[in-house]
């Protein structure tokens, strides 16, 4: 099954391990389990990202070093590094790093979303995994290596935020497996659980009051939309990083199918995640929008601002319709 990632792994000697832009908790968690392969393999490698590590997700560093790119501090790693991409195959995702693939001596991806047609990378997906953390754990299991508490425990806070604890369509006897042997070594769940789930700032929760504020139901009451304007996060003192989870509180109503939530930056991008109960597949609308995701959780970026966003967004939803 990973004989084309070991192939990989064993062609070169040093690598530059890499996420997706503003990493989440499975991205970082998988390039923790892959960095721990390497050393044991006895390869050099490196984590960086094109953008910080988000605040709530600052405990993850305890173990080992994430750096963000610089390109003036890091292109001369390009000449003897392959790159690996985690939890994404896209190009456009990578963030500011993308600069760097062209020179480096090879790029291969892992991921665990449905593949796209406008893939020009080589690399491994198996959409089937919940998460890319529960890959890279079933690659360390595969290889016979055994990882230290430290890399267990960011290893797990991937796959339970990915399988939302456990609850999300793509969980499976592997996710629960994989997780199960993170326990084994030493992982924390309540650790986690603690600072996935407790460990909001203040200025998210009036976020949270703020977007409920902007909340409107489309398509009788089976759309959830909510949109969080540069003024809003300017209000309540917060950092762009604080909506986390406030997308999926619409889904705790039974008429509620999918909900919707729109960020404005201050240069007025938009950025968007959708979530659904499966009824309608998000990820098709993401792609609509050059995103990406799974069938229940997906997020696209738009630089049409957020009224033109909203109203192409529903269109779309529109066309796709609640199946």
């Amino acid at each position: 099954m990973f004989e084309s990632i070991i192939s990989f792994l064993e062609r070169h000697n040093s690598f530059i391990l890499t996420t997706h832009d503003s990493p989440d908790a499975d991205g970082l968690g998988a390039e923790a389990v892959l960095a721990a392969i390497l050393k044991k393999m006895g390869k050099e490698a490196r984590i960086l990202n094109s953008s910080q590590i988000p605040r709530y997700l600052q405990y993850i560093k305890e173990g080992f070093e994430i750096e963000k790119w610089d390109s003036e501090s890091h292109s001369f790693l390009l000449k003897d590094s392959a790159i690996v991409l985690l939890d994404t195959s896209e190009e456009n995702h990578m963030g500011l790093i993308r600069e760097a693939v062209k020179k480096a001596k090879e790029t291969f991806f892992i991921d665990h979303h449905e593949p796209k047609s406008t893939c020009r990378l080589s690399g491994f997906i198996d959409s089937s995994a919940a998460s890319v953390s529960e890959l890279t754990i079933e690659l360390a299991c595969f290889m016979g290596f055994s990882l230290d508490p430290f890399t267990a425990t960011a290893a797990y806070a991937g796959i339970v935020s990915d399988s939302g604890f456990f609850a999300y369509p793509k969980t499976s006897m592997r996710t629960f497996m994989a997780a199960m042997k993170t326990l084994e070594w030493g992982a924390t769940p309540n650790l986690i659980y603690k600072q996935l789930m407790e460990n909001s700032s203040f200025a998210s929760v009036l976020l949270q009051k703020q977007a409920l504020t902007s909340l409107t139901f489309h398509d009788g009451q089976k759309i959830a939309l909510m949109v969080l304007r540069r003024e809003d996060f300017a209000n309540a003192g917060a950092e762009f990083e604080d909506v986390e989870n406030i997308v999926n509180i619409p889904l705790k109503a039974k008429e509620v199918e999918a909900s919707i939530l729109l960020r404005e930056k201050e240069n007025g991008d938009v950025f968007c995640s959708l979530r659904s109960k499966g009824m309608l597949n998000v990820s098709k609308i993401a792609h609509a929008f050059d995103g990406g995701g799974h069938l229940t959780a997906a997020g696209f970026r738009s630089a049409l601002g957020v009224d033109k966003t909203i109203k192409k967004l529903l269109s779309c939803v529109e066309q796709s319709g609640i199946s």
